[in-house]
């Protein structure tokens, strides 16, 4: 891309009420400022390169986004178009075309197709082939076997279980050693272990030779149905008397062990795969995604940073997956977003995880215009956005009170044949009570209702949240009484939220009787609770009683007396202090 360094202009409707932005802006224009140009837009001598980066500023004409890094010696330029969310056209049902080789293959492809909607509405596989077997003999075996792969296609394994069962009581069928492998791998796939038992039990009576499949089945089995030691029993049979475990077999154990929370067992068996005198294989690029996960759940950021590059030393593959896997660790979106921008220079297309990572990254940040832009540019990327990532962008703007730009993403759910569910209307209540707009969310809260959704205890801590925020406790305890009638307990979170908002009213009493009501409902106060009543504590009295409630709160936790020691003491009056100057 090429940026002419004499003065030029840009014009057209695409800009119209757009924002130029400058970052960091020049000596005369103040931080922060914004100048709105109805069409037209001058733009400054540029030099002539210009570098994308999704760390920096954002160049969007129209609707086709970028992300543009300049020079360190020039400023940023940023375009952002308020038409935000334009349709695509990957967005337009498409009316398929289908190809017959003729009239028969027409017939029996749409027969095979109505068999399969009538087994998905009935709900019953066995029901329908024996219905059709019994009305008219044409059920060929042809058509079972095309019945089986395709449900194995689509992981639907009680399907798939549910016909070999059935195939096995009927005596026109031939049952044999491929099928029982395959029911067993279904039983595996369901995590039904006590089935998965029986079919390996009967194999072996029959005299069928163990086989990795059968063994592989039954440990993964184990692994879903959350018996990981017999999984891992299962697994260090077959290491040492066989059969020899399969890269397959050794993929699922350490999805068990990760799954089971068995770390060292876990790397102890990796590391017996990274030894090339003894190791039977070499880790394949799924094993490594496996453990750079279990060093993510075990929060060792360096051994999987370790081990993305030891990927590189062995020649494995790093794919989108593994470099979704380092950007899942951090929480800075400036790390996010040069590892996203690592793997497009390794010449790797990021996914709709990816932009979910980024653009999370981006609103929790409070970015809201970086995360606008990469979910525009995942758009533009062809990229169907799913229900998640939708969530994860309303959040962003939820999250800076910003409803205009909020109600827009909710409403493109709904254009793009997304519903959106509880979390989505919670994070657009929230939109509401972050700009405190209460009026906007009373109203919204009642929408929510009348669509018919069940308002959860993060919808109504939400609102209580804006209500103590615009000191209308009448209001919050209102919804509290709600809540409580519909059946759903107060948490720590909205006792706090009690506690913070009699807090600013300097209401020690009222700030008592909660504090006492969390302890009654077997809910630990936390430190913020804490720190609160010490704050409203004036008089001699009012601080004795607050230091009784603490200190008998300690009591109840440990089991026996216990008093601060003077650094503790100190550390909660530090806190109570910084507390009360804040509301202040």
């Amino acid at each position: 891309m090429e940026v002419s360094h004499s003065s030029s202009s840009i014009h057209g409707s695409a800009l119209h009420q757009n924002i130029f932005r400058c970052s960091p802006p020049p000596p005369s224009m103040p931080v922060n400022s914004r100048l709105s140009f109805p069409t037209t837009l001058v733009a400054k001598p540029l030099p002539p390169k210009l570098y994308f980066s999704a760390k920096h500023s954002i160049l969007r004409v129209g609707h086709s986004p970028s992300l543009l890094k300049v020079d360190d010696d020039y400023p940023l330029l940023g375009v952002i178009s308020m038409g935000m969310l334009a349709p695509r056209k990957f967005f337009k049902k498409r009316k398929k075309v289908e190809h017959f080789k003729d009239a028969a293959d027409e017939a029996k492809q749409k027969s095979w197709r109505k068999l399969m909607q009538e087994i998905d509405d009935t709900g019953s596989a066995s029901t329908v082939l024996g219905r059709q077997r019994t009305d008219d003999q044409s059920l060929s075996k042809d058509l079972v076997l095309g019945t089986l792969v395709r449900f194995k296609q689509m992981k639907k394994w009680h399907y798939v279980s549910e016909i070999l069962e059935w195939l096995r009581a009927q005596s026109w069928w031939d049952f044999s050693e491929m099928d029982f492998l395959m029911l067993i791998t279904a039983y595996g796939k369901l995590g039904d272990f006590n089935k998965a038992e029986k079919v390996l039990s009967f194999m072996n009576k029959k005299g069928y030779v163990p086989s990795i499949v059968s063994h592989t089945a039954l440990m993964e089995a184990y692994g879903k149905g959350g018996r990981y030691n017999n999984a891992e029993a299962i697994f260090r049979r077959m290491q040492s008397s066989g059969p020899e475990p399969s890269a397959v077999t050794y993929q699922i154990i350490f999805k068990i062990l990760v799954e089971g929370n068995k770390f060292k067992e876990a790397e102890e068996v990796f590391e017996t795969l990274l030894d090339k005198e003894k190791s039977p294989l070499k880790p394949d690029q799924k094993m490594f995604h496996m453990m750079i996960y279990m060093h993510k759940k075990a929060g060792s950021y360096e051994k999987a940073r370790k081990l993305f590059a030891l990927m590189a030393e062995r020649g494995i593959k790093q794919s989108t997956v593994t470099y979704n896997s380092l950007m899942s660790f951090e929480t800075n979106y400036k790390e996010v977003s040069e590892i996203y921008d690592q793997m497009q220079r390794a010449g790797l297309r990021p996914d709709v995880v990816s932009y979910a990572l980024l653009i999370n990254a981006y609103g929790k940040a409070r970015r809201e215009e970086e995360a606008l832009a990469v979910f525009e540019e995942m758009l533009d990327a062809g990229i169907r956005p799913t229900h998640k990532s939708y969530n994860i962008l309303l959040d962003a703007f939820a999250i800076s009170g910003m409803v205009d730009q909020a109600r827009t993403v909710f409403k493109s759910m709904r254009r793009d044949r997304y519903t959106p569910d509880i979390c989505s209307y919670t994070t657009m209540l929230s939109a509401y009570v972050n700009a405190s707009d209460m009026e906007g969310a009373e109203n919204f809260f009642t929408r929510l209702k009348q669509d018919g959704l069940r308002p959860n205890i993060v919808t109504y801590g939400t609102l209580m949240k804006g209500y103590a925020k615009v000191n209308n406790l009448e209001k919050m305890m209102e919804t509290y009484e709600e809540m409580r009638l519909s059946g759903i307990k107060a948490n720590q979170t909205i006792f706090t939220t009690f506690m913070d908002a009699y807090g600013k009213n300097r209401d020690f009493g009222s700030a008592v009787v909660w504090y006492k009501e969390m302890e009654s409902y077997g809910v630990p106060p936390d430190q913020k609770a804490k720190n609160i009543l010490l704050s409203l504590a004036k008089t001699v009295d009012e601080q004795k009683e607050a230091n009784q409630l603490v200190g008998r709160m300690e009591i109840k936790v440990n089991g026996y007396s216990r008093f601060h020691d003077e650094e503790d003491y100190i550390d909660d009056i530090r806190e109570a202090v910084l507390h009360e100057k804040r509301g202040q």
